[in-house]
């Protein structure tokens, strides 16, 4: 079992030997995680502890009423020893080493590969590759402006890739190489395709070093499906459950996502992070409000922070809440203007606004920051969807497929972009992607019947099909309910079509609904069951419409008076007893 005190010493060890490495990405996470741990009030007096909440949000929210059980304080995490630190930590660093980091701080690649040239050591090997790999990066970014521009396509390909590869290959062979290595080796790998050496590649390293997250990300990365994921061979490690945590919410088990992330608040009570990734979950199970609450929680104790805020930005369109979202957008914006993320908050608000030129303008900026933005791309195309501009938002999502295949979001675009262009088979297409990668969500079901609706097709069946899914799938707006009912009628389907228009009302009465599909329902079911002679349940929706103003009174009058003479056999010419 592992205590928090021995987790703390573990992760401070790690963000000093990953910041020697440069690093960073990997430190600073593992610093979050650093302070996310409860400190003892037996060594901490208040004053000099960091929080001062009584429990985290997150367990607030799941402590009552949230089906996942909240884990006690005592809860610890079985391994095997502790992992050896790398050998190269109980060496002092070298003149040449501090130099070559230094350049490398300064974002001076080349230079720092250069002084790491004769120097044999694991970590000054590891620094120098490292180094060219990121010279080879910068250079790609260079050249794919100079040649298509900032959000062009290209050819453009990191040239110290092939030499990389090749050194680091010779380094696994003879056994010379470390964790650290290992991982720049996987990641080179992926890069040139080789996603099954990749893996192994990376889960050597984690194995090795659990500590790196930059690590576990790319591990993570390469797991599209769960039976990739069953198939790694990963030690049993604390570090573990973070991983599965993140791989499940990327596979789309949020269920399961939570109930790690909530198994991990057991040591790290306070971390941000998990309260983001948490928020993230809810997020994707459309549970608005609760992750509203959790964000506004995360902003007071992190007010600075702007990762994972484009999220709540979607939160906030989603609600339509313009002054919280304004509020956020100026938030973000004179913390770090050019961070992505800032930028796709302002292009939300903008949309939000309805000034979708100026939202497209934001998220276009998003992109010139990080190409690989899959969060911008899919909103530009949204964007573009809105002002009629097909072929831009075509291409904006498949830009998004490309960085993410997995994405249901830009094959949803994809099948409406092609539907607003009249090609309801390719928008069938798409939408039947969508719906593989997110087999649960009622509105890729609706949309896709809609599709088997249209004229050019007229699949009626096909669309009663999915409407029925969407049904089943929680469809909370009543659309598909409405629709079966509307289809079965077409179709003479009476009995069907009364059933679900029954079903539709009960709906709409316990959500307090009014409008043209109750009016609707009423005088289907008052009519259907005027003509099976059940009177008495035909009056009941009758003299609901007689509280209706305008044509939808004359027509429970009318219907009202075809039941009263059905019932005596003559007109009836007193109408008084009925209230009007």
């Amino acid at each position: 079992m592992v205590s928090k005190e021995s987790c703390r010493n573990e992760i401070r060890a790690a963000i000093r030997q990953l910041s020697d490495r440069c690093l960073y990405s990997a430190a600073k996470w593992a610093g979050e995680q650093l302070v996310g741990i409860e400190q003892d009030p037996s060594n901490f007096t208040p004053s000099n502890t960091r929080f001062q909440r009584g429990s985290s949000s997150i367990r607030r929210r799941f402590g009552t009423n949230e089906s996942i059980s909240t884990p006690q304080p005592s809860v610890g995490f079985s391994q095997p020893p502790a992992t050896p630190l790398p050998q190269d930590d109980e060496v002092i660093d070298g003149d040449l080493y501090l130099l070559a980091k230094s350049y490398f701080d300064c974002r001076e690649y080349r230079r720092a590969s250069h002084v790491l040239r004769d120097q044999m050591s694991k970590k000054s090997v590891f620094l120098r590759c490292y180094a060219l790999y990121l010279a080879g990066e910068k250079r790609k970014e260079e050249e794919m402006i100079e040649l298509e521009g900032p959000l062009g396509k290209s050819d453009a390909i990191n040239r110290e890739l092939v030499s990389l590869e090749r050194e680091l290959s010779a380094l696994k062979r003879t056994g010379a190489i470390d964790s650290f290595g290992l991982y720049l080796y996987g990641v080179i790998l992926k890069e040139k395709g080789n996603e099954s050496l990749a893996r192994t590649c990376l889960v050597e390293s984690v194995n090795s070093y659990p500590w790196n997250w930059s690590a576990w990300s790319e591990l993570q990365s390469l797991c599209t499906s769960i039976e990739i994921l069953n198939s790694l061979s990963l030690n049993n490690h604390w570090m573990k459950e973070f991983f599965l945590a993140s791989a499940y919410q990327e596979l789309r088990m949020h269920t399961e996502s939570l109930a790690k992330y909530e198994y991990l608040q057991g040591i790290f009570s306070f971390s941000n992070y998990i309260q983001a990734q948490t928020a993230k979950a809810q997020y994707c199970l459309r549970e608005f409000d609760q992750v509203e609450i959790m964000f506004e929680d995360l902003l007071r104790n992190d007010p600075y922070r702007v990762e994972d805020m484009d999220l709540y930005s979607n939160v906030l369109y989603a609600k339509e809440a313009c002054a919280a979202l304004s509020y956020l957008a100026h938030k973000v914006f004179l913390t770090d203007k050019y961070r992505p993320e800032s930028c796709c908050i302002v292009g939300n608000y903008y949309s939000l606004k309805g000034q979708h030129e100026k939202a497209v303008m934001y998220f276009r900026r998003a992109l010139k920051l990080n190409k690989k933005y899959l969060s911008a791309w899919t909103l530009m195309g949204h964007e573009y969807v809105e002002m009629k501009n097909t072929s831009a938002a075509i291409d904006a999502y498949r830009r998004a497929v490309d960085i993410n295949p997995c994405d249901y979001r830009a094959w949803y675009g994809l099948g409406q972009a092609y539907e607003m262009m009249g090609m309801p088979f390719y928008a069938l297409h798409y939408f039947r992607k969508s719906i593989f990668f997110l087999p649960n969500d009622s509105r890729l079901w609706i949309a896709m019947g809609k599709c088997y609706q249209s004229e050019q097709l007229h699949m009626l069946e096909e669309a009663i099909n999915c409407y029925k899914r969407a049904v089943n799938c929680g469809d909370t707006e009543g659309i598909a309910l409405n629709q079966l009912a509307k289809l079965h009628k077409k179709l003479g389907r009476n009995e069907e079509a009364a059933f679900y228009f029954e079903k539709d009302l009960e709906r709409m009465d316990a959500e307090g609904l009014e409008g043209p599909n109750m009016f609707e329902a009423l005088v289907f079911l008052a009519t259907h069951l005027k003509t099976n002679k059940k009177f008495d349940e035909a009056e009941v929706y009758c003299t609901r419409l007689l509280d209706y103003s305008g044509p939808e009174k004359e027509k429970a009058k009318s219907l009202l008076r075809g039941i009263r003479m059905a019932q005596t056999g003559f007109p009836s010419m007193d109408m008084e007893h009925f209230p009007l």
